[in-house]
């Protein structure tokens, strides 16, 4: 994949079939690699945090899901790029998955989600190679239970881990678990329980628009007001601070051109 920095932020770019292939290669060879799906929140996260940081740019692959970070790569590096979002890359990878017979996991989430996971999965994609379900304790997984899982994915020959966890503790686990579990793990965070029915993702008029975060926040208004009033107003505001110091380089590079020409 191709990679372009907004600030410090390590952003993937291409055709999102591209990034298909790429994650469905990964899987069948078993290569030990994660993805993150990547939006305002693992950027303000990664701005805030140097070592979260480290972990996003240490990423296989970091797709812009959210359409902030796609006009980003536009506003800052003219890259007309295409939203590769969660929410499509999920029910894609598992119905290729479904085709290509390619064993997935499921690492995270709740066990009222992963049983209504179970549900939907068996109706939806019933060729579908489910090696596993796990919903992991609420706290830092001692030596011995980090053992039992990669030994359990490892020797069931799962091609992709789909990791349910959270940001940022589902890319900070994917990039311990990076040379240890065979696997493509990819963070898919809030798209799972949008997949199964527990949540609704917003029309189609409001994803075009970037106004999908709105429709979350009307689900969820109560966890997610602080975090969008603070995480997306400093996010437009480091972009355009970015964008003028940008143009203001420009304009004294002009400057400094006149004066040794003339």
């Amino acid at each position: 994949m191709q990679y372009k920095k907004v600030l410090d932020f390590n952003i993937s770019y291409g055709r999102y079939n591209d990034f298909v292939k790429e994650i469905v290669l990964s899987a069948k060879q078993n290569i030990s690699s994660y993805v993150c799906i990547a939006n305002v929140h693992m950027f303000i996260e990664a701005y805030r945090d140097k070592l979260f940081l480290d972990v996003i740019d240490n990423a296989d692959i970091a797709t812009p899901d959210g359409m902030p970070l796609v006009l980003a790569l536009r506003f800052l590096k003219g890259i007309v790029q295409e939203r590769v979002a969660g929410m499509d890359l999920l029910p894609d990878l598992l119905k290729i998955a479904e085709q290509e017979k390619i064993k997935i996991f499921f690492y995270g989430g709740t066990e009222l989600m992963l049983n209504k996971t179970k549900l939907y999965i068996k109706e939806a994609y019933p060729e579908l190679l489910v090696a596993g379900y796990h919903s992991p304790p609420f706290r830092e997984l001692t030596v011995s239970e980090s053992y039992e899982i990669v030994s359990k994915i490892n020797n069931l020959g799962v091609g992709i881990v789909f990791v349910v966890l959270g940001c940022p503790k589902q890319e900070k686990w994917m990039y311990s678990m990076k040379g240890r579990i065979n696997s493509c793990m990819i963070g898919i965070g809030g798209a799972l329980p949008v997949l199964v029915g527990m949540n609704k993702r917003a029309p189609i008029w409001m994803q075009k628009r970037s106004l999908e975060w709105l429709y979350r926040l009307i689900q969820e208004p109560r966890r997610l007001f602080m975090r969008y009033l603070v995480t997306n107003s400093l996010f437009v505001f480091i972009i355009m601070r970015e964008y003028f110091k940008m143009k203001l380089n420009i304009y004294w590079y002009r400057i400094n051109k006149k004066k040794n020409n003339s």
